[in-house]
């Protein structure tokens, strides 16, 4: 989701996501330094090989502990990028491509501006392609759909393939997992509809060009998809004028089905909502970390991007500086559980909190806003003051506070995790 700042009650542009992955799929927080690459340098992705460009900018992203790329990240310029799983009607492809989570961090490393982002992704996608395809690494493929923001614009892509249309975001709105693109498309790949006609997806006497319609393999008024952009359209819709990062929080952690699109953001875990929990014990999928990025057009402060591991609604939204150096231990999480990644312990911890809905809900979403209530008042000014330190020069002063700043709040987020997880695991005991 994202708003622009006509949008916001601070007017300034705050994007949203959700990464929706396999429950038990850890996926690390991870910042990556600016580079300058050598002539003829290549960018090895996990199927594709692409030219390097001459420098990547720095940038922090939420990564599936398996794959190159992102479900959603941040750069150096305020550049945002997150993505959607869309199901095209072309059938897997014999021939690797990108990832669409690749496409993410190519977006990332390449874009000044979201405009400079987008016309980077779409050439990869015209050139590379995306979407489904064969594979013998047994990763799951599929095509994307993407919002990219910055402080002034955003924007809308989804993807078929080789083909992709654009659309140019006008206040907020939301995206999920169905094609939304329309006829209402800034511009569009330039085969995108002699493809679809040459498949029998469209014939020119329908009128306009309408690509989700040519290209969307599903029925796109039904699914959780479908449910989860309506809820998320009609929230945003509703409250323009008014969105804020507290907001735009409150809508990830939403458990709406939907239902009534307009009705108050539901706390209670029933229902997939926008915040995804696995059902009847761990399977299928879940929310497995978020980010709400509140960025800043006038120079004013620094961006703060607040990110989450795990349930958005049993967790805390931490606040991250990119100009900071980020806690290594966040970066740290794979395959399999281990007590020094942070990703696994909030698994751990979620799972402890949904043994015993009743107490424990309460119990940890008390911690965590208080935290949280504590952040806001903190962080705002701090990016403030770290900002007119590096315009002034002070670059390396204004780094170590904010590095500081970012190694007391993760620390106690992990400290209070934790508590948590000792406390409740030892009325576990108590009850076996």
């Amino acid at each position: 989701m994202v708003a622009l700042p006509a949008a916001t009650t601070h007017g300034q542009t705050v994007f949203a996501k959700n990464s929706d992955r396999p429950w038990n799929e850890c996926q690390p927080l991870e910042l990556h330094e600016r580079h300058h690459h050598p002539s003829g340098a290549v960018t090895q992705c996990q199927f594709v090989s692409l030219p390097e460009v001459a420098e990547t900018w720095r940038h922090v992203g939420s990564r599936p502990w398996w794959c190159w790329g992102y479900e959603h990240g941040a750069n150096e310029h305020q550049v945002v990028i997150g993505n959607e799983g869309l199901g095209s009607k072309f059938n897997s492809a014999p021939e690797s491509r990108l990832i669409g989570m690749e496409i993410v961090r190519l977006g990332l490393e390449r874009g000044r501006t979201a405009r400079e982002a987008v016309d980077c992704m779409t050439r990869l996608i015209s050139e590379f392609g995306q979407g489904k395809f064969d594979n013998n690494a047994g990763v799951r493929t599929y095509d994307n759909g993407y919002i990219v923001a910055d402080p002034q614009e955003a924007y809308v892509i989804e993807t078929a393939g080789h083909e992709w249309a654009l659309q140019r975001v006008e206040s907020a709105l939301g995206i999920s997992n169905v094609y939304s693109v329309e006829t209402n498309y800034e511009s569009v790949s330039s085969t995108a509809e002699t493809t679809a006609i040459e498949h029998g997806w469209w014939s020119r006497d329908k009128g306009p060009f309408n690509f989700a319609e040519a290209y969307s393999a599903g029925d796109r008024s039904d699914g959780s998809g479908a449910m989860r952009r309506k809820r998320s359209c009609a929230v945003l819709r509703a409250r323009s004028g008014g969105l804020e990062t507290t907001s735009m929080m409150a809508l990830l952690r939403d458990h709406s089905d939907a239902t009534e699109p307009g009705e108050p953001f539901r706390a209670d875990l029933t229902g997939k909502g926008i915040c995804i929990h696995f059902d009847d014990g761990p399977k299928g999928g879940n929310t497995a970390a978020s980010l709400v990025s509140d960025l800043c057009a006038d120079h004013s402060r620094l961006p703060i991007h607040w990110c989450s591991f795990y349930s958005p609604c049993l967790a805390p939204f931490f606040p991250v500086f990119i100009e900071g150096t980020l806690p290594s231990g966040l970066a740290v999480g794979g395959e399999h559980a281990t007590p020094d990644s942070p990703w696994w312990r909030f698994l751990h911890l979620a799972q402890l909190i949904r043994e015993d809905e009743p107490g424990r809900i309460s119990v940890a979403r008390t911690c965590w806003a208080e935290l949280e209530a504590e952040w806001m008042t903190t962080a705002y000014p701090l990016a403030a003051k770290t900002r007119r330190m590096i315009d002034l020069g002070h670059c390396e002063a204004a780094q170590g506070l904010l590095s500081d700043y970012m190694d007391d709040a993760v620390g106690r987020m992990l400290h209070t995790a934790e508590r948590l997880i000792t406390q409740f695991s030892a009325t576990t005991a108590a009850a076996v």
